[in-house]
């Protein structure tokens, strides 16, 4: 019997748990507060594809008669090869069946339907991908076959990490996702509350806490929450998560409460503490308080946010808490043949955060006036790393997703030494700005710590719009760091941005061109095109006069985020949608680069005013900056074979020394003054990531002046040029 139940509703992700609930179960240890948690997604999911609920699948669509499409008719004359198969299909998925890879990719194993008709087009791509990886994306287009099935014969709304998403995006008024809760059940309704009685009945709690991340998340939430006021009155039942915390923060319609006790809003430790001693001890909350909740007061809904205690620090919330998680059955699919694309469907990821809030703040197109970016709040790089452990003694886990707005290049930093000084073994990679402290030397640390990716915005490639976005950046610098990175062998994700508030038709194809290249140059790997979309809390919502948009406001009584509006310019910017992202696909497979761009859409475009070569010139050599005085030295290399030697047989002839150094793919040699060479070699030790001491180049110049003279002459010699270029970083 545990105190609370924390769930995350169907469906978010398939490889990894959303982070929320073990979040909070982290706080909740600190408190002595017990607690369960449960992914309702992955347990339905794995429900859903198993031999005996595919069977009945196939029995209720041919019963209810909806099998009309040709496709859907293929898969349902293949229904016993795929009740077969889907079980050893499944585990494969999750990694406990990796002999199986081989048949995958025969042509004889799995059925196929719609979904492989793609994949003429993409064998040439299989050749950056081993067997394994193959196999993953081969078993991902037979389940999404499977999906369009569920999709066309039994439930519309179905959705792998979206169920009925329409029903909760935009939602102003709670009409239509009330009358689609008063609807009979769907098969996929029956298994997640089933599941969900089964944990209710095995946990006996007295709250029930749903974190709702996405709009996809929503109507599934509300029917467990219906199904626990109709069966288990006795049980309170709270919202709190993502959805909640941008959506609902105008909520007025008293139906929503026919299903949720409670709403809460931003960080949900405080909250959830005060609504545990509500609930679960009345007796010492005669009068209680509440922090930033919705609850229903007399019929009407009221907003309470009395409670005197401040929000909890980022150091005292705990370490997240991944038990009672079944970290071995989530399933690993590959949907893109692209490796970086790929990173937010395939591996096992714990969720760290590095920083609460974002440290920039100004991007007009983000919910900035909100709490969960306004406020921001690093954790030290220690108690991070201690976090790490700690999650890996637990889970037996070494990868690790940081899930920051932006993560701070001065924290990354930090974090990557703590990881080096304590000779971890990790995987990790997080969401940055493009920012110019990410140096080729910083990039070089971060990969040797363990960071293989990271994802940030270029939006509207477009200097004139990030500077309206106040992005702080400019495409010229972003080529540069994605450069560093790549050149460090961490990949490029690149979020892009159409559509912006006056974008003119010109801007968006030169902001096309300037991806062109970025991607032909090898710079950016990965990307994804999305349309501006107006959203009630960001500074373009706030004051749309500013930016040339006209806002289309309704009545809200439920969600209130996204806006309706009309852009100045009067383009229609939809119109761009499907050539933007085709090109976009064809570029992450290195092809169609010496396309004419206008080959990309269906209408007529104008040609690009940026020059071939405008980002080849921004990436020509910068020469090495002379370091700060409190610039960190590390040196990430092995100590050196020493040989000492002379160059004539004279007893005064001068001693030289040469030094080996062995990297992890080659060796190279320098040859200096052997009294040199000793000094150096002190040096270099005591650079170490495991050095109990920072050597600085301040510190690093003074011990040189003070054995040696012309230091510049040494900084710039061939022999440090060639260190700098093999491991000797300043940061």
């Amino acid at each position: 019997m545990k105190d609370l139940l924390l769930i995350t509703p169907p469906f978010t992700q398939l490889n990894t748990p959303y982070p929320a609930t073990a979040y909070l179960k982290g706080f909740l240890n600190t408190r002595g507060i017990s607690a369960s948690q449960m992914d309702l997604g992955i347990e339905t999911i794995l429900a859903l594809f198993s031999p005996e609920t595919l069977a009945s699948v196939f029995e209720i669509a041919e019963e209810d008669g909806r099998i009309d499409t040709p496709n859907s008719q293929r898969i349902f004359a293949l229904r016993d090869r795929y009740v077969r198969t889907i079980e050893p299909v499944i585990q494969f998925l999750q990694g406990h069946n990796p002999a199986l890879a081989r048949q995958i990719c025969s042509d004889a194993f799995l059925p196929r339907a719609s979904r492989f008709d793609q994949l003429a087009d993409l064998e040439w791509t299989f050749g950056t991908m081993g067997m394994q990886d193959r196999a993953k994306h081969l078993a991902t287009l037979y389940l999404e076959d499977l999906s369009d099935f569920i999709v066309e014969c039994l439930d519309e709304h179905f959705g792998f990490s979206r169920y009925a998403e329409r029903l909760g995006r935009s939602a102003n008024s709670f009409d239509e996702l009330y009358q689609h809760l008063q609807a009979p059940f769907t098969l996929v309704d029956e298994i997640y509350l089933q599941l969900l009685t089964e944990m209710i009945e095995e946990t006996q709690p007295r709250l029930v806490c749903f974190s709702v991340p996405f709009p996809g998340n929503l109507y599934s939430a509300f029917r467990c929450a219906q199904l626990i006021q109709a069966e288990y009155p006795e049980i309170a039942v709270a919202m709190g998560g993502g959805f909640a915390n941008t959506e609902l923060r105008s909520v007025s319609d008293p139906r929503v409460f026919e299903f949720f006790d409670f709403i809460t809003l931003d960080d949900g430790e405080r909250p959830i503490e005060l609504l545990h001693q509500a609930v679960c001890l009345p007796e010492q909350a005669e009068a209680p308080t509440f922090k930033r909740t919705f609850l229903l007061v007399d019929g009407a809904v009221v907003y309470r946010n009395d409670a005197s205690q401040p929000d909890y620090k980022q150091e005292e919330i705990g370490t997240p808490d991944y038990s009672d998680l079944p970290l071995d059955d989530y399933i690993s699919v590959i949907e893109v043949a692209n490796p970086m694309h790929s990173l937010w469907s395939d591996g096992r990821w714990l969720k760290l955060t590095m920083a609460h809030g974002c440290y920039w703040g100004k991007c007009t197109f983000c919910d900035i006036s909100l709490d969960y970016i306004r406020l921001y709040e690093p954790i030290a790089a220690k108690t991070l790393v201690d976090r790490m452990e700690q999650m890996m003694e637990a889970t037996g886990e070494t990868g690790f997703h940081f899930v920051d707005e932006a993560a701070p290049p001065a924290l990354m930093k930090a974090v990557a030494l703590e990881i080096l000084r304590r000779k971890l073994v990790v995987t990790w990679w997080t969401n940055i700005r493009f920012e110019k402290n990410f140096t080729w030397e910083l990039c070089q640390l971060l990969a040797e710590s363990g960071c293989i990716a990271v994802s940030g915005g270029l939006e509207v490639a477009s200097d004139r719009l990030l500077a309206l976005i106040d992005k702080g950046v400019t495409v010229e610098q972003v080529a540069r760091v994605t450069r560093n990175f790549t050149e460090s062998g961490i990949m490029v994700h690149s979020y892009l941005m159409y559509g912006y508030p006056t974008q003119t038709v010109q801007e968006t194809v030169d902001s096309l061109e300037m991806v062109r290249q970025m991607f032909e140059l090898g710079i950016i790997q990965s990307g994804f095109w999305h349309q501006f979309a107006l959203t009630a809390h960001s500074p373009v919502g706030l004051n749309p006069d500013a930016y040339g948009v006209l806002p289309n406001y309704q009545p809200i009584t439920f969600a209130n985020n996204d806006v309706d509006f009309v852009d100045s310019t009067g383009i229609d910017h939809g119109q761009f949608s499907f050539g933007l992202k085709k090109s976009l696909y064809n570029y992450m497979n290195g092809i169609g680069f010496d396309f004419p761009l206008g080959e990309w859409f269906d209408f007529p475009i104008p040609g690009t005013q940026i020059a071939p070569d405008v980002i080849a010139r921004s990436l020509e050599e910068i020469p090495f900056v002379t370091p700060k005085s409190t610039s960190r030295m590390v040196w990430l290399g092995t100590q050196p074979l020493v040989e000492t030697y002379a160059t004539t047989p004279s007893r005064n002839a001068p001693q030289f020394m040469e030094l080996t150094f062995h990297t992890k793919r080659e060796a190279f040699q320098i040859t200096v003054d052997a009294e040199l060479g000793d000094w150096l070699t002190d040096m270099l030790e005591l650079m170490s990531p495991q050095a109990d001491r920072s050597m600085t180049f301040g510190k690093f110049r003074k011990a040189f002046e003070e054995e040696f003279e012309d230091f510049a002459h040494f900084w710039h010699s061939p022999e440090i040029e060639q260190l700098r270029a093999n491991g000797l970083l300043v940061l």
